[in-house]
């Protein structure tokens, strides 16, 4: 019997996940590390009417090996809201105390620290009780303070390398804040920085960058730009090892080479034409690596760009599941999957002037009610350009007039054939009429169609044909040297 807590969040308007995933949870979390593993069970233990009792009791059992007792506490009260009967469903307040006295006891040494650091006024050993600080602040939680100490790190940087470390700490807490514009800020600072790719620290984070910039594109919605960033990702990161800690291409803090593939295959679907898709994505020789690792969404881009858009769909839906349960995705993925049916169905419907609705649901595996409520939908949108026609059941395509194009065209031409001859007929006057129009400010006598008033008495002068030219050479004459 499913616990009353998701019935209640199904009417609260929550995602509950009833359909078991693909993947297995002790392999699935193993490839992540740090803040991220605790907080992807908690999502899964409060979504998945599934896997909620084996991902809280992780989640609990793994915030007790950590210093975050904020964490910990969720951790319990999601699982006494679940399963109040359940022996972890009780915060151990023992290690709670323990923890606390230990995180005070850390927290005043690193602060006396840096304030003797401050006192003999070394930059270097500031830096560094700073960034110390901040570590200690970002796994205890308290990400404000965290946030704030690396940042005041920017005083004392001397090099290129420690002002990279510093904004790459920042991405990292503004991520996991969910202060998108803020991370995205600190991605461009390095960027944007002086010889950005020219020294070790950067080109090792140049791909972790890209991920970060791309996944808070997709968090704020800009699905084509995270799209654009998430393939050019750089490929070494699809080779990192994400059981080494020494690996510095591994970015398993935040997102893996798997989430790289599947959400740049999303946002790609969702915002790219089928050309696009083709030469951008599965043509992309360094996207290509990630694409190896999740090869159902290089399957669905195929279809897509096949016009199999059938196929393509149900290989999207049979995923659902696994996406719902994804920390970052899980906001967005209805969103995403309806911009990728929306325009496979515009796709599907532009080499036809009509087509029935019993096609159409059948070619997207639906009913009819259901497919003509998503093209009412759509067509009142604006999102589709055509007309529902409900008694013979079909979906007809705007008829396009022709001849009233023609006609426009047409005028729109005379309109500036008649346009320009007033102009040059002007300008003809203007200058039998002796009047001297300057060239503006900076531009002098030479160039530019204004600059043809020279005061200048220049030969050559061949009758109404150069009059008419208003190729502002020069050739023109005023006042008294015409006469």
């Amino acid at each position: 019997m499913e616990p009353a807590y998701f019935t209640k969040a199904r009417q609260a308007g929550r995602v509950v996940v009833d359909e078991a995933p693909k993947f297995d949870l002790e392999a699935y979390i193993a490839n992540y590390k740090g803040r991220a593993r605790i907080d992807r069970l908690l999502l899964i233990g409060t979504s998945s009417t599934y896997l909620y009792l084996e991902a809280l009791k992780a989640a609990i059992s793994e915030a007790k090996r950590g210093r975050d007792i904020g964490q910990y506490e969720r951790a319990v009260s999601a699982l006494r809201d679940i399963v109040p009967n359940d022996p972890d469903a009780t915060i151990d307040l023992a290690w709670v105390d323990r923890v606390k006295k230990q995180v005070k006891s850390e927290t005043d040494k690193m602060e006396l620290e840096l304030k003797g650091y401050k006192n003999n006024l070394i930059k270097e050993s500031i830096r560094m009780g700073y960034d110390d600080l901040g570590s200690h602040y970002h796994r205890i939680g308290d990400l404000s303070k965290s946030n704030k100490a690396y940042a005041q790190m920017r005083d004392f940087c001397t090099t290129n390398t420690h002002v990279v470390i510093m904004n790459m700490h920042l991405v990292n807490v503004c991520i996991d804040q969910r202060s998108w514009f803020a991370a995205q800020n600190h991605v461009q600072r390095i960027r944007g920085g002086p010889g950005a790719r020219g020294y070790p620290e950067a080109e090792q984070n140049w791909a972790k960058l890209t991920a970060a910039h791309g996944l808070a594109s997709m968090a704020q919605g800009n699905y084509r730009d995270a799209a654009m960033e998430l393939i050019s990702t750089d490929p070494r990161m699809s080779q990192a090892k994400l059981d080494d800690p020494e690996d510095e291409e591994a970015y398993n803090e935040v997102m893996t080479p798997n989430d790289v593939a599947v959400y740049g295959g999303l946002c790609a679907l969702a915002s790219m034409s089928r050309d696009e898709l083709q030469k951008r994505v599965l043509e992309n020789t360094d996207f290509r690596n990630y694409l190896e690792l999740e090869p159902h969404i290089r399957r669905a881009i195929q279809c897509f760009v096949s016009a199999k858009y059938s196929q393509c769909l149900q290989i999207l839906d049979s995923y659902k599941a696994d996406y719902l349960l994804d920390i970052y995705l899980q906001p967005h993925l209805l969103q995403i999957y309806h911009e990728i049916r929306s325009k496979a169905i515009r796709q599907y419907f532009i080499p036809f002037s009509c087509v029935t609705l019993s096609a159409l649901a059948q070619a997207f595996n639906t009913d009819e009610p259901t497919i003509e409520k998503e093209l009412a939908l759509m067509i009142k949108g604006g999102d589709l350009q055509a007309r529902l026609d409900l008694v013979d059941r079909v979906l007809l395509a705007k008829k396009r007039n022709g001849r009233m194009e023609v006609h426009a065209d047409a005028l729109a031409a005379a309109k500036e054939y008649e346009r320009t001859l007033h102009l040059r007929f002007l300008r003809m006057s203007s200058i039998l009429a002796g009047l001297e129009v300057k060239s503006p400010k900076g531009q002098g006598g030479q160039g530019g169609g204004g600059g043809y008033g020279s005061s200048q008495d220049v030969g050559g002068y061949n009758g109404v044909g150069d009059l008419l030219g208003g190729d502002g050479r020069g050739g023109t004459r005023s006042g008294n040297s015409y006469r």
